[in-house]
């Protein structure tokens, strides 16, 4: 599942890519990832209108468009809100796009430039919803702390996870708490911070949360540079993997050696449900 490392790559990629790009045509193969808009109220509200910014809001992929000038007192300004969930993402296509990646085509904007920008998910578990700016902001409300935000000093990370008796793992990834941090960089997070990833988020001291934040960021930091994880279906929006996977200490390497004590990783699945790896030496 694309996490904050690979939504913020896309983000960055589609904002080079597109900005000041004018949507010339909206089409809608697959209607059923479309969230507070019908294919046809899509495309009226979307058809000739300019992309303004694409940016990134926890796991979201956020398109600003602006409103019709003309009714731009009434009808502010739309955004397209991308949620790619497991196997989602976007793409734009030059006309060199694989042959095979038309068939997972859910929703295509077509760009006066010639090009197109497309939505494609193999599963379909992703969604595409159009937001007023107001709708959003409530949206991104109810969405917590952003962990590379400046603002997310200790104190604040302290006080956004430490209240919580759940386990410091699902602290991480509860997106009302912290938003963007899923389980590969959780995993990874918690191994750097030498912290047991099954421990009550309201045990940690002041210098395990410190420390945690640290890692966290860093993690996070390190994946945006390596342009994220690619398992097995992210892709950029250039189409190309992220290599982050490489650098992984921890997330997918059960039973291989710690790289810090050399113990073997313990994978569980009790934590959470999810693939929890950690090394019970050196992680408590």
């Amino acid at each position: 599942m694309p996490e904050l490392p690979e939504t913020e790559t896309i983000a960055r990629d589609l904002h080079e890519m597109v900005v000041g790009a004018v949507i010339s045509d909206v089409t809608v193969p697959r209607p059923d990832v479309l969230r507070e808009a019908d294919a046809a109220g899509f495309e009226r509200a979307l058809t000739g209108q300019p992309i303004r910014r694409v940016w990134r809001r926890a796991k979201l992929i956020v398109l600003d468009i602006d409103a019709r000038p003309e009714l731009a007192a009434l009808d502010p300004a739309w955004r397209i809100v991308v949620q790619p969930r497991f196997t989602g993402g976007l793409v734009v296509d030059d006309g060199s796009l694989d042959a095979a990646e038309p068939a997972y085509v859910c929703v295509s904007f077509a760009l006066a430039d010639g090009r197109t920008l497309h939505y494609r998910d193999v599963r379909r578990l992703g969604t595409v919803a159009l937001m007023h700016r107001t709708r959003f902001a409530g949206y991104s409300g109810a969405l917590g702390l952003e962990p590379l935000d400046p603002a997310t000093d200790d104190d604040a990370f302290s006080a956004c996870v430490r209240e919580s008796r759940q386990a410091i793992k699902i602290a991480l990834m509860d997106q009302k708490r912290l938003a963007g941090v899923g389980n590969i960089y959780a995993n990874e997070a918690l191994w750097r911070a030498g912290i047991d990833p099954s421990r009550e988020a309201c045990t940690l001291s002041s210098a395990d949360l410190s420390r945690l934040r640290a890692a966290l960021q860093a993690v996070l930091t390190a994946s945006i540079a390596a342009r994220g994880t690619s398992f097995r279906d992210y892709r950029d929006a250039r189409g190309e993997r992220g290599t982050f996977v490489g650098q992984l200490a921890a997330y997918g390497r059960t039973g291989e050696p710690c790289l810090r004590c050399g113990r073997r990783l313990v994978g569980t699945h009790a934590v959470d449900g999810r693939s929890t790896v950690f090394c019970a030496g050196c992680q408590y």
